[in-house]
């Protein structure tokens, strides 16, 4: 214990060495610039400050999440971009990432206030194959929803899930 002690009494005696002095440099003092130097320093430096806002303890949402709208936004962006498509293998990861974005782009114009959202958009090619797609989440049910679309067509079956987390 006592050497502990005494290496923690070293170590609280030794000076941080400074970033300038680090590299060799000698910090500027504000005294040397001129007028309009230091005008323009103190507009910079009170942009850069961060703002800060009081916790609202606030529980529920002013503007709750409404799935019809969310699915009917969903549903349009997933039959305009899927209508004439073919499935395509190699360019289907690409696809399904740019219609997750245009999804996502949607429900936010909605303007839902203290919600995250997840989308997650699959293409599975028809083979005469079944499918079952499951996700889990910790999910509060009072606040939490999701909202699922589908768009099929002759050669795959697009399926949209949209997730809306509540973010106090």
């Amino acid at each position: 214990m006592w050497t502990f002690f005494y290496c923690f009494a070293q170590m609280k005696g030794k000076r941080k060495q400074s970033h300038y002095e680090a590299l060799g440099m000698v910090p500027l003092e504000e005294e040397h610039f001129s007028d309009s130097v230091k005008a323009k320093l103190l507009a910079f430096k009170a942009n850069r400050a961060k703002i800060t806002y009081a916790n609202t303890y606030r529980l529920e949402p002013r503007n709750k999440v409404r799935d019809y709208l969310v699915r009917d936004k969903a549903q349009a962006i997933l039959t305009n971009r899927l209508q004439e498509a073919k499935y395509d293998g190699a360019s289907s990861p690409s696809l399904c990432a740019s219609i997750s974005e245009d999804i996502l782009k949607a429900v936010k114009a909605l303007g839902f206030d203290r919600y995250k959202y997840v989308v997650s958009v699959l293409i599975v090619e028809k083979a005469g194959q079944a499918i079952n797609v499951a996700s889990r989440w910790v999910w509060d049910v009072q606040r939490d929803t999701w909202v699922s679309a589908k768009c099929e067509t002759e050669t795959f079956i697009a399926l949209a899930l949209i997730m809306a987390c509540y973010y106090d």
